[in-house]
């Protein structure tokens, strides 16, 4: 898949991460169909590399469907191996040329500016800027003067408001978690995630 292009054309990727891999499953195909496009499965979750390949048999090939949280190359080769389609690292990690090695687009966790240029500089679809709420859309907004180029991905305590000011200020997407998916990951109302879903959704396409 090309990464940054869906990033640019869909501006959310919601990122799951749980405690039940059921309720974790659940969240995922709530999300697809209500809308939402990319969706990052964290590997911290329980049995994420299972919630993967049971969510890739049920969305198809060429749904947007990545994993997260990938550090080493072997977690990388696992997560090809279940479907992930793009991987999402917190860090510079070794995790970035193993995706390469295997065609897989990245998104790569950087905070400081020296971590920005070598995120950019090991092929990197785009730059998650993580944790984001550390420094704020006035954090971005600074780092979009040096790197004008680079693709920033805002992660980490973004919630609707957040997502406004960072895609206001430059950000081709933002990525959210706990904000969107609530308690939907231990086994909370799927309706309740429905309606969060679709006011990230309708908050995005407002821009």
């Amino acid at each position: 898949m090309n990464l940054l292009d869906s990033l640019r054309t869909h501006r959310l990727m919601a990122i799951v991460r749980g405690p039940d891999p059921e309720a974790a499953l659940a969240s995922v195909l709530t999300l697809a169909d209500t809308g939402i496009a990319l969706i990052e499965v964290s590997l911290t979750g329980a049995d994420a590399l299972g919630t993967i390949r049971q969510a890739r048999a049920s969305l198809g090939a060429d749904f947007g469907l990545g994993a997260g949280t990938v550090l080493s190359a072997e977690e990388a080769q696992r997560a090809a191996d279940a479907g992930a389609t793009f991987l999402v690292t917190p860090a510079l990690a070794p995790s970035i040329a193993e995706a390469d090695r295997l065609g897989l687009p990245v998104l790569a966790g950087a905070l400081t500016p020296s971590e920005v240029a070598q995120a950019g500089a090991s092929g990197a679809a785009a730059v998650k800027l993580f944790p984001a709420s550390l420094g704020g859309p006035a954090y971005l907004n600074a780092l979009r003067d040096p790197f004008p180029q680079t693709a920033f991905v805002p992660v980490g305590g973004v919630n609707a408001e957040s997502a406004r000011a960072y895609l206001d200020r430059g950000a081709v997407a933002v990525g959210v978690g706990s904000p969107l998916l609530g308690d939907a990951v231990r086994g909370g109302d799927p309706g309740a995630l429905r309606d969060r879903a679709a006011a990230f959704l309708a908050e995005v396409a407002s821009l």
